[in-house]
């Protein structure tokens, strides 16, 4: 509960007025925000280690997107793509079928949130392949309309009571070595899947997260990755890799799926495409991407002007300030000490993540590896208190996943690091 009366009376106003649905991992108001520091209305400022929930890659406020988006508002907000085109959208289009299909032939279609681009996905798919099953996986989340939520299932709280869900969505168990999951034990359960419950030629597509972000930071084994690729070759299905919370250098690659060596039908993107403004993508081969007919695609405002010049600033800063670098920087330094504190700290059961998308697994006891979702509530209280903002994932709720922006600086991880040993060593 915030001390300050005015952030009180704002609480309070909150509770009144937002449906008690809409949960916040922090208690604060934000009032202004630049780079990697948040600071509430009361004053305090924060190292922000969340990047608005992974959104904010190139940090907040950089003064290239702000100054992009101030000069398309000059020329107008809004036409709507399917009434009377505009050029932000095709260079856009262009840069990411570019990014994601390099030589090959890909195209775009710009859209606004996460969920909206995986059901349009899958709708490609099914045009593609005039199939209708989707298989998805244990641990991912992809949203929370129908389609999106009903191949989501990293966690009790996203589904509720909200079916029922969408038919012909088969799930199987996500490779969780930690845990016990190997790739052969999920590709053997794919396998029993395709065997005894869903014959291969009615999926249309195969959809997962490169690295798991809802459910726990786990990337994905090499092997796994690429016998989907296999699997989905094979069988003449759609490879859908969501690269939600992965893309745009978060892992140190500009998409995730560059660690693994495969090349997916259709990437899915959004978060930090637009640095905050609302915008996400579906790109991938332009054959799949022409399956649906004229009509087929499209949304009022999807492809706002003002967010893809965001994205177009973003994409270059990405380039010029070579993020990507950096963020193999930060994700070695953060690694690193990571180790550290899984050597000294017996709560520490797994550090794991590819590139700045790193995570930690608090556990009760080593041996038995049982989840302790108090202990991870009470260390993200006590980063808060000393001025660092984390937040935690898993199904289990008792991983601390860490998204620093990508412009950090040494002495901002080294900082986090060190708050982070502190609240250990109290325990809170």
């Amino acid at each position: 509960m915030p001390e300050n009366k005015a952030a009180n009376s704002l609480l309070e106003q909150r509770n009144r007025w937002v449906p008690r649905g809409v949960s916040t991992a922090h208690p604060i108001f934000v009032a202004h925000a630049r780079g990697v520091t948040l600071r509430d209305t009361e004053g305090k400022e924060y190292l922000d280690f969340t990047s608005g929930l992974g959104v904010m890659n190139v940090g907040h406020g950089h003064p290239c997107v702000i100054e992009a988006i101030q000069a398309q508002l000059q020329r107008y907000v809004h036409t709507c793509f399917q009434v009377a085109m505009y050029e932000p959208y095709v260079e856009l289009a262009a840069r990411l079928s570019a990014l994601i299909g390099g030589a090959r032939p890909h195209k775009a279609i710009l859209l606004n949130s996460g969920a909206e681009a995986v059901e349009n996905a899958v709708k490609i798919a099914r045009a593609h392949t005039r199939r209708p099953a989707v298989v998805a996986f244990t641990g991912g989340f992809h949203g929370r309309t129908l389609m999106a939520l009903t191949l989501t299932a990293s966690g009790h709280d996203y589904r509720q009571n909200f079916g029922p869900f969408a038919p012909d969505v088969y799930h199987v168990p996500f490779p969780y070595e930690y845990r016990g999951w190997t790739a052969e034990r999920s590709l053997e359960e794919l396998a029993i899947l395709f065997a005894s419950r869903l014959e291969p030629d009615r999926v249309a597509a195969i959809i997962v997260e490169p690295q798991l972000g809802e459910g726990g930071f786990v990337p994905a084994p090499l092997r796994f990755l690429q016998e989907l690729r296999r699997i989905a070759s094979d069988h003449g299905m759609v490879l859908i890799l969501d690269e939600i919370q992965s893309g745009f250098g978060r892992t140190a690659k500009m998409f995730a799926f560059e660690h693994f060596a495969v090349q997916p039908d259709l990437v899915v993107v959004a978060k930090s495409l637009a640095a905050g403004l609302p915008l996400s993508g579906v790109v991938g081969d332009a054959a799949f991407m022409d399956a649906p007919l004229p009509g087929g695609l499209g949304g009022t405002y999807a492809g706002n002007p003002l967010a893809c010049a965001a994205a177009l600033a973003v994409l270059d800063i990405i380039e010029k300030e070579n993020l990507l670098t950096r963020a193999e920087t930060i994700g070695r330094q953060l690694r690193d000490g990571l180790q550290k504190l899984h050597a000294n700290f017996p709560q520490i059961g797994d550090v794991r993540g590819l590139g700045a998308m790193l995570a930690v697994e608090f556990v009760k006891d080593r041996q038995n590896k049982m989840p302790d979702p108090q202990l991870t509530q009470r260390l993200l209280e006590g980063a808060r208190h000393r001025g660092l903002l984390l937040l935690k994932c898993g199904s289990n709720k008792n991983t601390i996943r860490f998204l620093p922006p990508l412009v950090s600086t040494p002495a901002d991880v080294s900082r986090a690091l060190s708050i982070l040993e502190d609240v250990l060593k109290a325990g809170s």
